[in-house]
C-alpha cells in the first residue's frame, strides 16, 4: 500500500535536511527520492531504507524486523531495504541519521551501477506532430 498523504508530507518534513525530498507510486509502493536517488519505500505507512553490505551495522536494530519483500514463484524475495523501527517516529533526528546511512547505500549503489543519480523517467506524454510547410 502506498503512503497515505499525512505520512509523505511528514516525512518530507522530518527528512528535509537530507536534500530535495521527493516521492513517487511504485509497485503498489512509494519510493522515497532525495536528489534523484532511492533511498528507501515506504509501505503501509512504514518507511523502509536503503541496506548494503557497509552501513547494515547502523541497521542492527531493524533486523529484527522482515525486510521488504515480494513472493515470485512461491518463494520470498527479500530486497535491500530494512524498515526503520516506530520509535524513530518520535526522534527526529535519529530518523535523520538512519536516512542519510539509507541515501549513503543508495549512493553506493549508483556508483556501481554508474550513473549519479536514477534514470531520468519517460514521459508519458505523446510527443507534439509536426506541422509540415505547405
Amino acid at each position: 500500500m502506498v503512503a497515505s498523504i499525512a505520512f509523505a508530507e511528514f516525512l518530507r518534513e522530518q527528512l528535509a535536511p537530507l536534500g530535495q525530498l521527493t516521492m513517487r507510486r511504485m509497485f503498489g509502493k512509494t519510493g522515497v527520492f532525495c536528489d534523484g536517488l532511492m533511498l528507501g519505500t515506504v509501505a503501509d505507512n512504514s518507511l523502509y531504507v536503503r541496506v548494503d553490505d557497509r552501513n547494515r551495522e547502523t541497521f542492527a536494530e531493524a533486523a529484527t524486523s522482515p525486510p521488504l519483500n515480494y513472493a515470485k514463484n512461491g518463494t520470498t524475495i527479500d530486497l535491500a531495504f530494512w524498515r526503520v523501527p516506530e520509535r524513530l517516529l518520535d526522534e527526529p533526528d535519529e530518523l535523520v541519521a538512519w536516512a542519510q546511512a539509507g541515501l549513503a547505500a543508495a549512493h553506493r549503489v549508483a556508483a556501481k551501477r554508474g550513473r549519479a543519480t536514477a534514470p531520468a523517467r519517460k514521459s508519458r506524454a505523446k510527443p507534439a506532430k509536426r506541422r509540415t510547410a505547405s
